[in-house]
Parts: C-alpha cells; sequence; structure tokens
C-alpha cells in the first residue's frame, strides 16, 4: 500500500476596495480559503490566489479594477496555477464583461454568493475555464460564514445586508439587494464569540443600521440590540455604522446614553444641507429633521462627536443650495466630514439627471466646504486639549509617527489619537493619556501616559494571532421569528 503525499498548500491574498460591508466580506472570505486548506500569503510574496473585493460606488471603480488586472496578468503568466478571483459590488454588475475584458480571470462572484467562492476555484481549476456565479437574491447570511479576523481587538458584527432605500446617487440597493435582517440572537451569539476571543469592541454594520428590524416588524429592534449587546460582560466597546436620518428615533439616543458600552459616537451621513438637493437625492428628510435630531443627540450627550457624509455638486445643486450646506455645516459643528465630489455612476437616476454641475465648480465649492470643514474639526480638536482620554491601541495607523516614538489609538468618541509609547503597550491594549496638541484629523498626547491596562486583545497582537469564528448557523434571514 503506497503512501499518499500531500501537495502543496496554496496561498491567498485578499484585496479589499470601498465600504466597511466590504470589509467584513473581505473577512469572510479569508476564513472560507482558510477553511479549504489554503494560508495567507506571506508580505511581498505573490500568492496562489488573489481575491479582489470590488466596489462600484467610487468614480472611476471599474478602471481600477481592470488597471489592477492588468498588473496582474504577467505576475499569472510567470505563476503556472495561479487563479484570479473577482467579487463584491462591481463583480455583481459588470458579471460576464470582466472575464470579456479580463479573460486571465478565473472566476467571477457577486455579494449574494461570497460563500461560493472555494467551490469556484476548484470548478475553475477542474474545467480549466473561468467560472462566473452572479446570484440575485441572498443564499446565506455573509455573517454565518467562517472568518478570519483583521483585528484581535476590534471586530465588525453584520446586523443586515442590502437596503430599502431608493437613493438616486446610489447603486447599492441594486447591487446588495433589499434589507434583510438577522435575528437578534444569532447578532449577540457572533458578539459573544468575539469577546470570548478577547475582542473589546464591535461596530454593528449596516447599510442601514437603524432600520434594523424592519422586516419582523419591531420598530424598536435596533435600540433594544444596542442595549443587550451593552451588557454582554467584558465588550467595552459598541460602535454602528450608518444610520439613516429617516430611521432616527430617540429610542437609539436614549440606549446610546443610558449603555455604558455605546461609545458617544455619530455617523450620520446627511449628503447636502439644501432641501431641494436632498429631494432630488431622495431622501426622504430635511434638514430641519437633521439638525433635530443633532440637537437631541448632543442634549442626552454633550461629549458626543458627530461626523457625516457629504457630496458636493450633485445635479441641479446652485450657489444657494451649496450655501445651505455650508450653513448646516457651521451649525452642526461635526468633528469630521467624509466629502465627495459628485460624479455620475451608471444605472443610477442621478445620472440621467438634468443641470449637471460643471468639473471646476464641483471643485471649487468642494475645496471651500473642506476649508471649512476643517477649522471646524481643528477648533474641536483643540478644545480637547488638557483633557484626559481612554485610547484602544490600535495598529497600522500613524506608522509614520514611529519614528517620534509614538502609537496611535482612538478615543471612545472615535478620534485618532498619536501617543508617546512606553515599554510593553501593544495593539489592543486601553491606556489613558492627556491630549496635547490638535490637529484637524487628530490628536497628539506626548506626555506620561496616565494608566496602562494589559487585555487579552493585547496578548493575541503580540502572538500575531487573529480571532477566527468557524461561522453561526441559525437559519437564514428572515425566516422564523427572532431570537
Amino acid at each position: 500500500m503506497g503512501t499518499e503525499v500531500a501537495g502543496p498548500v496554496r496561498t491567498y491574498r485578499v484585496r479589499t476596495y470601498g465600504c466597511q460591508m466590504n470589509v467584513h466580506d473581505s473577512e469572510r472570505l479569508a476564513g472560507l480559503l482558510e477553511g479549504a486548506g489554503y494560508t495567507a500569503a506571506a508580505a511581498g510574496d505573490d500568492a496562489d490566489v488573489v481575491v479582489l473585493n470590488t466596489c462600484a460606488v467610487r468614480e472611476n471603480a471599474d478602471n481600477r479594477l481592470y488597471g489592477n488586472l492588468g498588473q496582474l496578468r504577467p505576475v499569472k503568466d510567470a505563476r503556472p496555477g495561479m487563479q484570479i478571483a473577482v467579487g463584491g459590488c462591481l463583480a455583481q454588475k459588470d458579471r460576464g464583461e470582466i472575464v470579456r475584458r479580463a479573460p486571465w480571470v478565473d472566476v467571477v462572484f457577486g455579494t449574494h454568493n461570497v460563500g461560493s467562492l472555494p467551490a469556484l476555484l476548484e470548478r475553475a481549476r477542474h474545467n480549466a475555464e473561468a467560472q462566473v456565479e452572479i446570484k440575485e437574491a441572498l443564499e446565506v447570511f455573509p455573517s454565518s460564514l467562517p472568518a478570519k479576523r483583521d483585528s484581535a481587538y476590534a471586530g465588525w458584527v453584520s446586523i443586515s445586508v442590502g437596503c430599502n432605500n431608493t437613493c438616486t446617487f446610489c447603486i447599492v440597493p441594486s447591487l446588495r439587494g433589499t434589507e434583510k435582517d438577522r435575528r437578534p440572537g444569532e447578532i449577540l451569539a457572533e458578539v459573544q464569540a468575539l469577546v470570548d476571543q478577547g475582542v473589546l469592541e464591535v461596530t454593528l454594520l449596516g447599510q442601514n443600521v437603524n432600520s434594523y428590524g424592519a422586516e419582523f416588524g419591531d420598530r424598536g429592534a435596533f435600540a433594544d440590540l444596542l442595549r443587550a449587546a451593552g451588557r454582554i460582560d467584558g465588550l467595552e466597546r459598541i460602535r454602528f455604522t450608518s444610520p439613516h436620518p429617516r430611521d432616527f428615533t430617540d429610542d437609539v439616543i436614549a440606549a446610546m446614553a443610558e449603555t455604558p458600552a455605546v461609545c458617544h459616537q455619530l455617523h450620520m451621513p446627511m449628503q447636502s444641507g439644501s432641501d431641494d438637493v436632498l429631494r432630488r437625492m431622495r431622501r426622504s428628510y430635511r434638514r430641519e429633521r437633521y439638525l433635530g435630531i443633532i440637537d437631541r443627540v448632543r442634549a442626552a450627550m454633550p461629549d458626543a462627536a458627530i461626523t457625516t457624509d457629504i457630496i458636493v455638486g450633485f445635479p441641479g445643486e446652485t450657489d444657494e443650495d451649496f450655501e445651505r450646506t455650508l450653513d448646516v455645516v457651521r451649525q452642526a459643528r461635526f468633528a469630521g466630514a467624509f466629502t465627495f465630489q459628485y460624479s455620475k455612476r451608471p444605472g443610477t437616476p442621478a445620472a440621467e439627471m438634468d443641470g449637471q454641475v460643471p468639473k471646476a465648480v464641483v471643485q471649487e465649492r468642494y475645496e471651500r466646504l473642506t476649508a471649512r470643514q476643517d477649522e471646524i474639526s481643528w477648533a474641536g480638536n483643540a478644545a480637547l486639549i488638557g483633557r484626559a482620554v481612554e485610547l484602544l491601541v490600535a495598529a497600522g495607523e500613524g506608522s509614520k509617527d514611529a519614528a517620534r516614538g509614538r502609537m496611535t489609538g482612538r478615543a471612545r468618541d472615535g478620534r485618532l489619537v498619536h501617543f508617546t509609547a512606553t515599554d510593553g503597550v501593544r495593539p489592543g491594549d486601553v491606556v489613558e493619556t492627556v491630549l496635547t496638541q490638535a490637529a484637524p484629523h487628530h490628536l497628539v498626547a506626548d506626555g506620561p501616559l496616565v494608566s496602562h491596562r494589559r487585555t487579552r486583545a493585547g496578548d493575541a497582537a503580540e502572538a500575531g494571532t487573529r480571532p477566527t469564528t468557524p461561522g453561526i448557523v441559525l437559519g437564514m434571514p428572515g425566516v422564523g421569528a427572532p431570537a
């Protein structure tokens, strides 16, 4: 009887583009590949399998994809057996077009069948031809799949996928589908599993987190979920993104204020301060409602850091419309804002609207907006100088400060802080320090630490391990009563 000799272990690398949902999906893709016997490629090494998890929201997303595929072609030519897979929103949109334009791609899969990747790779190898599989509806909730997490101390936990909104600038609903909500018990089980592995912080994730529960008829489900997660022993920080102003209710504000683990941080996209533009965007709220939410959040949590998204140059935006946006920015005093120049996205109603704003006008408005917001952010950060803050020490952020003996951490309100490191401080540990300098997008703490707490997450980061979850399968979304 002969002895069977195992072949070499195949390596993989996942490249992620776009939003937090793609980051979440990439962790699942890594978990699936490792479950199928692959191992992550070492830094600097070429991988046997390269997965591009794409985004279709940003301008020139397709050019970026095909540029990256072009760079990979000679690498593949030099490595017999190498495979390239393309997934995510752009794959869902372009489908067979990807293989037509880049015939060296082996697998194309969509947002609804993330779990199919290992089988599609094997089928492509066996059949020696490209495999394109795009599903029109969700087969398995991505969070029920195994995962290899990027961080030892923080994790994304998806509470829903898809979106029921019809914003005229957004292509996501047509690519991710209508909203599907996970059962509360399934979400809390995943959070508990992460905490059991030492994770200190979770971010509850969805295209519209505060509409959670609509599928099973419970409008208070999101506030209840925040409170329930806050009761999990060992979970120190809870964040969520992104809420929609239309669905933001006072019970969520109360849950944030009354649950110690929920961070006083709110990222709530505004998009425009003009009611006319909001109407054309089909955003279903107006500026006064938006500002009213901010007022109520700050009344309940005066220390809350509020950030937003703003689009400049949406079709039909006049000078008066833009001034209204600047006015809301002045009133809201955002801690920060992600600002975007409007660009046409094929397949969206806005792409066909009259009144497309000239590029030069959009650029000028964008520069005025970012300058104004930087002033506000800097002033808000400067007002914090002298305060003591608790930081969860981060990895991979602010590396430019390493030569100055600094490390980086996130305050509970989400602000980025570069602080003077001392021996023994590791990513995942918790420190307290005093803020000494401010800039628009970060703060500095150059004094001695007030305190340093070593954590299990820090132990894991030091050992180079990452939390993994084998998958939590409690049923398909929307089936049966919520747990």
